[in-house]
């Protein structure tokens, strides 16, 4: 069994801010990995930069999505739930849903930009990182321009290789090994 001391940002879990159990959360962080076939320290870092650091399943965003890999209204809906349900559920509930909208990816997130693309941008699981983000109806140049957090380089767009390092920059040292 895997404890909070043992887990990549286990330190910043808070039982008042989780409304459950530490331990029940980091259980439950390490069987729905185990599931999805990732890292638990991978999904782990996901949800630490979704929630801004706090873990807190009813934080909410300025564009209303909310909790743990911060739902929009269609993730949440195709994961059978809603915003507005999840924002009411204790993060060991919320985990269930998590486990759900990353299901259809499984097997193919094998790095930590692939977890956190299929969170953020699914299109590119698996692209090279020198690949740009875009689809069909969203050219680069929106991608860029609605997440300037992470356009490292100023040039307007967004790379697999920028996702990376961004997610890279918020391990601590001693989890380096984890990437």
């Amino acid at each position: 069994m895997v404890t909070a001391n043992e887990i990549l940002f286990g330190h910043k879990l808070k039982p008042e801010v989780l409304k459950c159990s530490v331990q029940e959360f980091v259980d439950k962080v390490q069987k729905i990995s185990q599931d999805l076939l990732v890292v638990p320290d991978w999904l782990m870092l996901v949800m630490e930069l979704e929630t801004a650091g706090t873990f807190s399943p009813s934080i909410t965003n300025s564009l209303g999505y909310t909790g743990l890999i911060q739902f929009g209204r269609d993730r949440a809906k195709e994961a059978g739930t809603s915003r507005n349900a999840l924002r009411k559920m204790n993060a060991v509930d919320q985990l269930e849903y998590v486990y759900l909208a990353l299901l259809p990816f499984a097997g193919r997130m094998n790095t930590i930009q692939d977890v956190y693309l299929a969170v953020f941008f699914p299109a590119a699981i698996g692209k090279p990182l020198g690949w740009t983000l875009h689809a069909r109806n969203l050219p680069a140049e929106k991608v860029g321009k609605w997440n300037p957090l992470f356009d490292i380089d100023k040039d307007g767009v967004i790379q697999v290789w920028e996702i990376k390092k961004k997610l890279l920059n918020r391990i601590p040292t001693k989890y380096r090994w984890i990437a």
